[in-house]
């Protein structure tokens, strides 16, 4: 072959001017559009931080006020619980002094009522050996003057009249044994129905004897006599002098005559059933 003849290349053909330009040309857009788009992102990256850093502020407010309500939230529960543990002890410390109060009142008023018993049974025990001191000194009195009564009696049965005062012992005690049987009224003075004092007050008018109309002072008119030496006509009375509570007349033999109550009426009574007090002597 000649050294002439055309060997096939496998070499590239060479590109022209215009289209090397136009390939550079495209790449240094590529390149530029890439440096764009990468400086909006890290624009849009710079943008980030300071719209951050301008919420922060607004936040960190928030946060501390969100705090700074739950320490007062916190403070103010404590304090409720600090006061409701105070009013819880006053409370318990009231109770407390109001138990030991009642306890000690409880105390005082069962040793009164103690007191008050004992004495009551004292009292009850003089009364008692009172009475029983008075009954055998009555009999004991009756006894040595019942030859007296007999004779005052006898003269009276005979006409004889035993005059003292203004008045006769036997018209009192004959009127009161008319009264026997009769009924009592409280403030009645007769005929037919008396009261203690009223009857008293009847009989002595009897014999001319006007007497106070209440027991209270039948009971200081005249002398004062023990009941030892009682006498027929005698008045009787119960409590104290001046202040007696019930008045009879004593008609010898150890018996009286009186009101006694709306049960029993005008009654004969031995003076053992209820012991005077004390007695006056009128006529």
């Amino acid at each position: 072959m000649s050294p002439n003849a055309q060997i096939t290349s496998h070499r590239k053909p060479r590109r022209t001017a215009t289209q090397s330009w136009v390939v550079r040309t495209g790449v240094a857009g590529g390149v530029l559009s890439t440096l764009a788009v990468a400086g909006a992102g890290s624009a849009t990256a710079a943008e980030k931080p300071t719209e951050s850093t301008m919420e922060m502020p607004a936040v960190n407010a928030t946060l501390a006020t969100s705090i700074a309500q739950s320490a007062v939230a916190t403070q103010q529960t404590a304090f409720d619980y600090t006061v409701r543990a105070e009013q819880d002890k006053a409370a318990d410390t009231a109770r407390e002094a109001a138990k030991k109060a009642k306890q000690e009142a409880d105390r005082k008023a069962e040793a009164e009522k103690k007191a008050a018993e004992a004495q009551e049974k004292r009292d009850a025990e003089q009364a008692r050996a009172s009475r029983a001191t008075e009954r055998k000194t009555l009999s004991a009195k009756s006894a040595s003057s019942t030859s007296e009564d007999a004779a005052e009696a006898a003269s009276t049965s005979t006409g004889s009249k035993s005059q003292t005062g203004t008045g006769s012992a036997a018209t009192l005690v004959s009127f009161l044994q008319a009264q026997v049987g009769k009924a009592y009224v409280m403030g009645s003075t007769g005929p037919s129905s008396y009261d203690c004092s009223g009857l008293v007050m009847a009989a002595y008018s009897q014999i001319g004897i006007d007497l106070p109309r209440i027991s209270q002072d039948q009971s200081t008119f005249g002398t004062q006599v023990g009941l030892g030496n009682l006498q027929v006509g005698d008045i009787l009375y119960w409590g104290s002098a001046g202040s007696a509570y019930h008045v009879g007349v004593y008609i010898g033999g150890g018996k009286f005559i009186g009101a006694q109550n709306p049960s029993t009426g005008v009654v004969e009574r031995d003076l053992s059933y209820s012991p005077p007090t004390g007695a006056v002597r009128v006529m």
